[in-house]
């Protein structure tokens, strides 16, 4: 009866090392895990500094390629106007004025 007691604590005395160090850790990451949640939140409630210039940089291609868009149409309706056709004449008015909106929210280049 004695050889079920001696082995179990052999085996707990030779697995002791090694649970030790999973204790340590696992405890290690329970002190640490609120950091770590904290840190995420701060990181993804921030926006760097690159990161917004990267925003800013595609909202600004973004208005670059609809004034595009609306300088090609203009052209378009300003043909059609020389030819005679009074509605695009009225269009491109109407374009031209999409276009005087949109370029003050772009940065002037030196």
């Amino acid at each position: 009866m004695r050889r079920p007691v001696f082995k179990a604590a052999v085996l707990l005395i030779a697995i002791g090392p090694l649970l030790g160090g999973c204790l340590a850790k696992t405890a290690l990451d329970v002190v640490t895990a609120p950091v770590r949640v904290a840190s995420k939140a701060v990181d993804l409630a921030t926006t760097s500094q690159s990161e917004a210039d990267e925003k800013r940089g595609r909202e600004i291609r973004k208005r670059e390629e609809q004034i595009g868009k609306l300088e090609r149409r203009q052209a378009k309706e300003m043909k059609l106007c020389n030819e005679g056709d009074e509605d695009a004449c009225e269009a491109a008015r109407k374009t031209d004025a999409e276009i005087a909106d949109l370029l003050p929210s772009l940065p002037v280049e030196e």
